[in-house]
């Protein structure tokens, strides 16, 4: 083989991305949502015995949602916004936001993995309590870290209306 062959015949080595779903996005991803860009700031994993499910922080422009992800006996999405809630504090069997009554539908303990923006959070077990209004459309999430207690408002989408585009990682 000739210096020219040599040359212009190596190959070149491509950067392997891994094929990104739901149950799987990175830091650093983009994720496109309502027409919108928001990049993947942040990402948490809650365990609970062998269940597990996600959040991931999402950037855009002037915003930060989080998108929760977790397969139940089907794959459940929902967006959630960071609210005030103060009677959240106490873990109540209901809660009202906005003149509409949420009962609670589930608690219980997780322990957290935090990646990006939460990787701080690594290694806490956190207590949290979903609850879901009549219609079970729309959500309040409400979760004690330590001693701060976190209330967000949220809502199922489906699959079909996010679409990720992998980072580089």
């Amino acid at each position: 083989m000739g210096f020219f062959s040599k040359l212009f015949n190596k190959k070149e080595k491509k950067a392997t991305v891994r094929k990104r779903d739901l149950l799987s996005i990175e830091v650093g991803d983009i994720v496109e949502y309502d027409l919108a860009d928001y990049e993947v700031v942040g990402k948490i994993i809650y365990r609970q015995n062998n269940y597990k499910w996600y959040s991931y922080q999402l950037l855009g422009e002037g915003r930060t949602i989080w998108l929760s992800a977790e397969m139940d006996d089907e794959l459940e999405l929902g967006i959630y916004e960071k609210i005030q809630l103060p009677e959240a504090d106490n873990f109540p069997n209901q809660l009202v936001y906005n003149n509409k009554t949420y009962s609670l539908d589930e608690s219980g303990q997780a322990d957290v993995t935090g990646e990006g923006r939460s990787s701080s959070l690594t290694g806490q077990r956190i207590r949290y309590a979903e609850y879901c209004d009549a219609a079970e459309e729309s959500f309040i999430s409400v979760e004690e870290w330590n001693s701060d207690v976190e209330a967000s408002i949220g809502y199922p989408i489906e699959n079909y209306e996010v679409k990720i585009i992998a980072g580089s990682h």
